[in-house]
Parts: C-alpha cells; sequence; structure tokens
C-alpha cells in the first residue's frame, strides 16, 4: 500500500510541476525571494487571477508556503527540500538533446554567477568550490562535505564561524550545478556564504531574475581570497549545453 501511495504521490507531484506556468512560477522562486501573485504572473505569463489559481495548487501540496504581510500575500519555495528537487530537475533537463537556441546577455550572466535558492550557482560557485577543495578547505565526498581545520580558519576570517550557521540541514553538501555539470556548494555554509558576500558587497543581485552580479570591490578579492584562477571566467573544461529554454533556469 505505501508504494502505491508513493507513486501516486509522486505522480501528483510531477503533474503539478510539469505545467508550464506552474513550472515558471516555481523556477521564479529559486531565486530565494518571496513573490506577490503578480510578480509570479509576469514570470508565468498568465493573468494574476491565473496564478494566484497555480499557487493554491502548488500550496495544497506542499511545494510552497504564503506569507502574508499588511494586505499583501507573498509565495516562496515551502522547504530547501523543494529547491533541491527543482535543481535536479533542471539538471536532468540539461541533459536534453541539444536544440538551436542563441545564447543571450541573460543566459551568460547566470551562467556566470546566479543564485540557487539561498546559495550560489554557475561558474563562481563552481570555481570557489574546485579551490577550495584543491587547497583542503573542504573534503566532498558522494555528494557531502566536510570542512577541514584550514577551511574554519578561511571562513573565519570571512567572519563566518561555525556559531554563525545555525540549523538542522546539513553543513556542507554539493549540488551538481546545470550549467557548468560540476558541484557547487549548498547546504547550511552555502547559505550562509552567499549571504556573507552579498552583506561585505563582493557580489549583488541583479535588479530581477537570479543572476549575481561581480562587483568592484568582489572582482579582486574574491580571487584573492579564495586563490581562484586570474582566467576562471574564461576556463570552460566542462562546456554547457543550451536545453532550448529560453528562461535560462
Amino acid at each position: 500500500m505505501s508504494a502505491v501511495i508513493s507513486a501516486n504521490m509522486l505522480a501528483t507531484i510531477a503533474a503539478l510541476i510539469g505545467d508550464t506556468a506552474r513550472a515558471n512560477i516555481l523556477f521564479a522562486l529559486m531565486g530565494g525571494k518571496a513573490l506577490t501573485a503578480g510578480e509570479l504572473a509576469a514570470s508565468a505569463g498568465v493573468t494574476a487571477q491565473t496564478a494566484s489559481g497555480h499557487l493554491a495548487k502548488l500550496a495544497d501540496a506542499g511545494l510552497v508556503a504564503v506569507e502574508k504581510q499588511g494586505r499583501h500575500r507573498y509565495s516562496r519555495l515551502a522547504t530547501p527540500e523543494v529547491a533541491q528537487a527543482l535543481h535536479a530537475l533542471m539538471t536532468v533537463a540539461a541533459m536534453a538533446p541539444r536544440r538551436h537556441h542563441p545564447t543571450g546577455p541573460r543566459e551568460v550572466a547566470l551562467r556566470l554567477a546566479r543564485t540557487c535558492y539561498d546559495h550560489m550557482a554557475g561558474r563562481l560557485a563552481v570555481a570557489i568550490t574546485d579551490q577550495l577543495q584543491a587547497d583542503g578547505h573542504i573534503i566532498l565526498d558522494d555528494g557531502a562535505g566536510q570542512i577541514t581545520r584550514s577551511g574554519q580558519h578561511l571562513f573565519d576570517a570571512l567572519g563566518i564561524g561555525q556559531t554563525t550557521m545555525p540549523g538542522k540541514r546539513p553543513l556542507c553538501r554539493t549540488c551538481l550545478d546545470w550549467s557548468e555539470r560540476r558541484p557547487h556548494l549548498a547546504g547550511r555554509l552555502g547559505a550562509i556564504l552567499l549571504s556573507r558576500l552579498l552583506e561585505m558587497q563582493w557580489l549583488a543581485k541583479a535588479p530581477a531574475g537570479r543572476a549575481l552580479l561581480i562587483t568592484s570591490l568582489g572582482e579582486k578579492a574574491l580571487i584573492e581570497h579564495f586563490r581562484l584562477p586570474v582566467d576562471w571566467r574564461q576556463t570552460d573544461l566542462y562546456p554547457c549545453r543550451s536545453n532550448g529554454n529560453s528562461n535560462g533556469f
């Protein structure tokens, strides 16, 4: 019986995500922000009333959570596990057969650096993860991660101590980056690292969308602190393939 229920639930969740408008709503929420029905309607290309109907279904399934603030209602992904599942689907979608789709500036920006729910993704995130591992600051094994003593010193220098990373989520784990096909940091460490880099103004969020901008201050600081190769932007050992989706998820 449990197997039947599990299969039915899986089919229900898959059907909800499989609707194009609802998929666009969920992907818009991957930026980590809570958004209004109107904002999500614009992302999905539907009316606000239609978006509200989709959000009600997603909320009933536990995929999104709705928060009220004054007269406004904001929706966000319900849990980090929902974001993780969506990211896994993005990775699978990126492996689909190549379609002709010219790369635009928006996609270039997303592939360089973007938010993945509450942590960094894109070439910058992968470069930092690779270098942390190469320098022995973290140890990664089958998706799980461990911070070494030298790594803790490195993060301490950024103002990230163990006491600043409370929570029940895994401290250090990885996501497979859909555009780079390499792991980037996630978990509590990935979330607090992004928050700290934004606070230090090494990174800034783009006015709209999920792209992260590297500030003039961050250009040099990121290379120096994480010992990144000076040509990390150009290095493309793992070329990405477009899946034909102009939204750049």
